[in-house]
């Protein structure tokens, strides 16, 4: 089992930009300190539930600052950027990591995030099987051309080759953020780990691993690439003295933090949009993930990862918004609950 922390960047009510920013890079320093396995980064446009737009410029800092602690992105929003560029990036932060850098990319969502790059709704709704082709394409050949309905271009090498890596690996791993059958059959017909989202509970997620098997097996994927797929599973992680402590923690801090990120999204066309109830919403993630004394958040990872066969973690670890108490949430999971795990 392998856990990390999942870092958004979270804007707390009160808080500044600048301060958000600072304890992700802080918490993700803490980790490696701490004994984590990888370091997960959100990315956001013009909202304050998350105040990192490039998770890979970030990755890239991160990388530099730390010498064993894995980095990874949840996810680099594909819709937004050229599959090109982000692979070229990817590639780059691999290459120069040693192998340490891990690219999670997701369709994100309907936002006006779309019209301000240029890429429009159909990039959104239509695109994404095709850009997470060439994209992949990228990573793994040494040179590509497309001719496909959004992306052509003459055939160009890929500089620089993800295979010229002095490691065993050839090139980054590609994880898929998941959220529905089609998307989990797309990621499973590419043979691509998936990361399953914090506001879905064991059994969803058991099914969703379970189709993901059935579906590569009809694509014809190897046996022991399905048997090794290291899917990740999303969730909040809160660690106190007694359970109640800890459950406090989050309820007196995240429901001003998702009611104030949450309603700044804004739409590309204008569709309505349903916003879950941010108290409602607090109270499932407490009761859904590791929240609670260190032999808790033990049981519930290793029980998650035997109800579902996901070996991986990313725990939101900033529920506190506090930096101190962020820190100490850290260490505590390093030390007293991964302990416990392995």
């Amino acid at each position: 089992m392998r856990v990390g922390s999942f870092v958004l960047a979270a804007q707390f009510p009160g808080q500044g930009q600048g301060e958000a920013l600072h304890r992700a890079v802080r918490s993700a320093e803490v980790a490696e300190e701490a004994g984590l396995d990888t370091v997960w980064l959100a990315e956001h446009h013009f909202v304050p539930y998350g105040t990192c737009p490039s998770a890979t410029t970030l990755a890239a800092l991160l990388l530099g600052r730390t010498r064993r602690i894995r980095v990874g992105t949840a996810v680099s929003v594909l819709p937004t950027t050229h599959p090109v560029m982000l692979g070229e990036q990817a590639a780059l932060l691999h290459l120069t990591s040693g192998g340490r850098f891990t690219l999670g990319v997701g369709r994100g969502g309907p936002w006006v995030d779309l019209e301000v790059f240029g890429t429009g709704i159909e990039a959104y709704e239509k695109a994404f099987p095709e850009s997470l082709d060439l994209l992949v394409r990228w990573l793994r050949e040494p040179s590509v051309s497309a001719d496909g309905d959004r992306f052509r271009f003459r055939d160009v090498p890929v500089v620089p080759s993800p295979s010229e890596s002095l490691t065993d690996t050839a090139g980054p791993e590609v994880v898929v953020a998941c959220t529905s059958p089609a998307s989990v059959r797309l990621a499973a017909e590419r043979g691509l780990p998936m990361l399953l989202g914090m506001h879905v509970g064991d059994e969803e997620k058991a099914e969703m691993v379970t189709l993901w098997r059935r579906s590569a097996r009809a694509a014809g994927r190897p046996a022991d690439e399905i048997h090794g797929a290291a899917h990740v599973s999303a969730g909040i992680c809160q660690i106190a003295d007694r359970r109640t402590d800890a459950v406090e923690t989050l309820m007196k801090a995240m429901p001003g933090w998702l009611r104030q990120g949450l309603e700044a999204h804004v739409t590309v066309d204008g569709r309505e949009r349903s916003m879950r109830d941010p108290v409602a919403y607090t109270e499932l993630l407490c009761g859904l993930h590791p929240v609670g004394t260190p032999r808790l958040c033990a049981d519930r990872l290793a029980a998650t990862s035997e109800r579902t066969g996901i070996s991986r973690f990313a725990l939101l670890i900033e529920g506190s918004g506090d930096l101190a108490a962020t820190e100490e949430n850290v260490r505590r999971l390093g030390t007293e609950v991964l302990t416990q795990l392995r």
